[in-house]
């Protein structure tokens, strides 16, 4: 167990990534400088992944997040972030996963981290892409900046509740996957019901 609780951490953690790209790396920098009860860090990183809870780091990512959280609340400018945020999900989401994958082949932990971390960050961006399209589409782009809310606060939340109970986040993400997969599948039968 003391193996997967990391790896399930680090794959709650990229879930978050589709949500927002930086609010996740920001809460790993800020999580191996929180500690525990025994005095050892909450978040410990693999070798070589010790630049993520650098001081220089920490900077970057909080800067790059208020960026980014700033940019989903100005029309239109939310709609090219979400074509840029899309890839750059799936590398943020594979490099934290890999962050927290330990004694494997370098060649099989960024397999491991490609297939859990990066899919699921690209899976939770893929839901709120069309989200956004969909808001952009009903309401002309005014209920952009709720969905805006909504994601952020889900960047926030999911990267809190994944440093502190890593089970529970990664249940909720499949559970929000389904419902997402589960609306999708009816609107496309609801489409296909109109047109056929």
């Amino acid at each position: 167990m003391e193996a997967i609780m990391p790896i399930l951490v680090g794959i709650a953690l990229s879930a978050t990534c589709g949500f927002r790209v930086f609010v996740p790396l920001l809460a790993v920098n800020i999580g191996t400088r929180l500690f525990n009860t025994e005095g050892t860090p909450r978040l410990v990183l693999a070798d070589g992944f010790a630049w993520l809870g650098s001081d220089f780091a920490l900077l970057i990512f909080l800067v790059a997040a208020i960026f980014e959280i700033g940019g989903y609340y100005i029309p239109w400018v939310d709609n090219l972030l979400d074509s840029i945020a899309s890839p750059i999900a799936v590398v943020a989401g594979t490099l934290i996963s890999a962050s927290f994958i330990t004694g494997m082949e370098p060649w099989l932990q960024w397999l491991l981290a490609l297939i859990a971390g990066g899919c699921s960050a690209g899976a939770v961006q893929a839901t709120t892409v069309l989200t956004r399209a969909s808001s952009s589409v009903t309401t002309g782009g005014l209920g952009n900046p709720i969905v805006a809310s909504v994601e952020t606060s889900g960047a926030f939340l999911g990267s809190a509740l994944s440093i502190l109970a890593a089970p529970f986040a990664v249940a909720m993400f499949v559970l929000m996957l389904g419902v997402g997969l589960w609306i999708w599948y009816r609107r496309r039968k609801h489409r296909l019901n109109e047109t056929g």
